[in-house]
């Protein structure tokens, strides 16, 4: 090898997906020792090829510097922004629809809510998980995959961003018309079993997604959007699709309609809780991961 320095080529992130992890895209040989500490002592290398002596170039080097905690505050407030753009996003398209006497269609108010929820989770999951929905934060605190302690601030997070969303729109379009509010057209009892069915639905999705590291997890946003569009195409027309108690709570109390709110307070959640046991259930074993091939995908869990 000559003597003079050589550059390595650019380093190829093993985990190209993994949100908030900088790489470290390469790096020069140190002329000399300056006497402060490097940074690749504590860059995590994933892959170090062989040397190879008569091509007379460094392998490539993948490294990713450690990920710094998220203070409780950050993941609050991009938990805030989320909810509040979802539930703002569904309900006015719902009151716009009313509004236009029907001209958004039950396909453009699954499309509005589900690329809302696509969009808030691409843009805020690697800080907050994007719960958006007190049943999931419920559902994955049963799971063990997010800390009990944190529930309360983030359901009571996810509240305050549903009445602020709620009476903005109160504000905008005042006078608010019932559009926005989630109200059952069918029975009860039929309106209890379509939105149980859709949460859980939801959740096996987001469970699968989220949790699961042979899942795609590049791909979180538009799986679970996908599933909310398609939960409301089934059940929009029925119960307003709400799969989310704060979706239905805001708006509810803007408008001053409570009809029905026993079921968007119940069957969510427990949606929810089958939805996620039930992918908790049939994936597999954590003992048979050594024995499947490793993937490179990869979702911030």
């Amino acid at each position: 090898m000559d003597s003079e320095d050589v550059v390595s080529a650019p380093s190829t992130p093993v985990t190209p997906g993994t949100p908030g992890a900088p790489l470290f895209g390469g790096f020069k040989p140190a002329r000399y020792n300056s006497g402060k500490r490097s940074l690749l002592k504590s860059c995590t290398c994933l892959s170090v090829e062989p040397w190879n002596l008569e091509e007379g170039a460094l392998p490539p080097v993948s490294c990713s510097l450690p990920i710094p905690p998220i203070s409780l505050a950050r993941k609050v407030g991009a938990e805030f922004i989320g909810t509040f753009i979802l539930i703002f996003a569904g309900t006015a398209t719902a009151i716009v629809n009313q509004k236009t006497q029907g001209s958004e269609t039950l396909l453009g108010l699954a499309a509005s809510t589900g690329l809302a929820v696509m969009i808030v989770i691409l843009a805020t999951g690697h800080i907050s998980g994007a719960h958006l929905n007190p049943a999931v934060t419920i559902a994955f605190a049963a799971l063990k995959h997010f800390p009990w302690k944190q529930v309360p601030v983030y359901i009571g997070t996810q509240v305050l961003a549903s009445l602020c969303a709620a009476f903005a729109l109160q504000v905008i379009f005042h006078p608010i018309n019932g559009g926005g509010v989630t109200v059952p057209s069918v029975g009860y009892s039929q309106g209890f079993a379509l939105e149980f069915i859709i949460s859980f639905n939801l959740m096996f999705v987001v469970t699968a997604v989220a949790t699961d590291t042979r899942a795609i997890g590049e791909l979180a946003g538009i799986a679970v959007g996908a599933t909310v569009m398609l939960n409301i195409l089934i059940a929009g027309g029925a119960t307003g699709a709400s799969m989310n108690p704060v979706r239905t709570l805001g708006p509810a109390i803007a408008a001053n309609n409570y009809k029905g709110i026993w079921i968007y307070f119940t069957a969510p959640f427990l949606g929810a809780l089958a939805g996620a046991g039930t992918y908790s259930l049939v994936k597999l074993p954590e003992e048979d991961l050594k024995n499947t091939p490793p993937t490179e995908h990869s979702f911030r869990r």
